[in-house]
This record gives structure tokens, sequence and C-alpha cells, in this order.
């Protein structure tokens, strides 16, 4: 336990430290959710229908743009060398960095995620499930994402290998992401779609720190 603490520490300090991936996946988030009025227009009911989907569509593709560092550095510095060889069993240590890129990542989005939902005209209750489910999803994106970061280490344009990898995995927390959000509008409540995404990221949880712990190991024979 306190290597996993030890190790996530210092990836949250370096991300935190540095400043510049956390900077830039959230000026991306502001910025796509910005554009998109401009790009569909002004009018209050088309951007309230469309409007959970457009940050959930921001958010996954924010998440996505510091996937790609989540392990190079380790591995271009032979750190994760050092990882397999530790006390350490290598899925604790993804679920470590895992964690550190959550909250340099996906906690960040979750809080600024209601005051972009204003932008789109989301009335106070679709905020609340909005938030409520970004909060819940985007551990599910790092942890997914960490398996096609583990899988393109190493390859040519590794960063378009990276989304064609993960992007069809985002589809699932998308859809029940935005639809809770619809459900609460239309008076259905999100108590089952939040639930889902929860199931998803519970799923992630238990699944996805072993995958990655075996595409890095195939990545470094």
């Amino acid at each position: 336990m306190a290597a996993f603490l030890g190790l996530f520490r210092r990836d949250l300090s370096l991300a935190l430290r540095q400043g510049g991936d956390t900077g830039l996946v959230l000026g991306f988030f502001v910025l796509a959710v910005v554009l998109f009025p401009f790009g569909v227009g002004p009018e209050p009911e088309l951007l309230r229908r469309i409007g959970a989907g457009i940050v959930w569509v921001a958010a996954l593709l924010a998440a996505l743009l510091s996937l790609d560092r989540l392990f190079e550095a380790d591995y271009q510095d032979g750190e994760l060398d050092l990882l397999v060889l530790s006390n350490l069993p290598l899925e604790l240590a993804v679920l470590a960095k895992c964690a550190a890129h959550w909250v340099a990542t996906g906690l960040p989005l979750a809080l600024i995620s209601p005051l972009l939902a204003l932008l789109v005209d989301l009335d106070p209750a679709s905020i609340a499930r909005l938030f409520a489910s970004i909060l819940i999803g985007t551990p599910a994106l790092s942890l997914v994402g960490s398996v096609a970061a583990a899988l393109s280490l190493g390859a040519r344009r590794r960063s378009v290998v990276l989304s064609l990898l993960v992007l069809p995995l985002y589809i699932p927390p998308l859809i029940f992401g935005a639809g809770a959000v619809e459900a609460s509008e239309i008076g259905d409540g999100a108590r089952a779609y939040l639930l889902v995404l929860g199931a998803i990221s519970l799923a992630a949880l238990a699944l996805c720190p072993w995958a990655s712990a075996a595409a890095l190991r195939q990545a470094l024979d």
C-alpha cells in the first residue's frame, strides 16, 4: 500500500507541477463546448436537447488528449522496467497511475462541467445529473484508456493508433452518461442510467488494470 500511494503521489505531483496536460485538457473541453453553439445555432431549445451529448463528447475527447502520456515517459526512461521488477504488482502500479490520471484530468472535467452546461441552456436538475454522470463515468475513461495506451506503446503514429483503439470503447459511457441527462429532462428518472454507468466504471476497475499490465509486459519483451 505504501508503494501504491507513493506511485500515485508521484504521478499526481508530476501532473500538477507541469500543469500543461491538465490545462490542455480543460482548455480543449471549454473551447469544444463553446464552439458548438456557433455551429448548430443559438436556439435554446435545440441546445437544450443536444446539450448533454455536446458536453459528454467534449469531455471524452478532452480525456483522450492526455492518454498518450500515461505510460510514454516511463517507457522512454526505463521506469516501466523498474515497476515490473519492483515488489509492487504491475496491476496495482497501473491502477495507481490511472487514479492519478483521473484526479488530474477526469475530476477537473467533472468540476467544470456545470459551468459549461449553462452555455447549452440545461436546467438545474439536468446540470446536477450531468455532473453526477461525468463524475461517475470518467474513471472508466481513464481505466479503459490505459489499456489502449499500453497496447499502443512503441507504435508508429501512436496518437492515431490510440484514438482508433479507445474511441469505440468510449461509446457505452457516452450513451449512458448523456442518457442520464436526457431521462432527467423528460421525467423518466436518471437512476438506472447512473447505475449502469457506475457498473461500467466498476467493471473497468476490475478488468482494465490486468489487461493494461499484460499489454505493458508484452511491450517490454
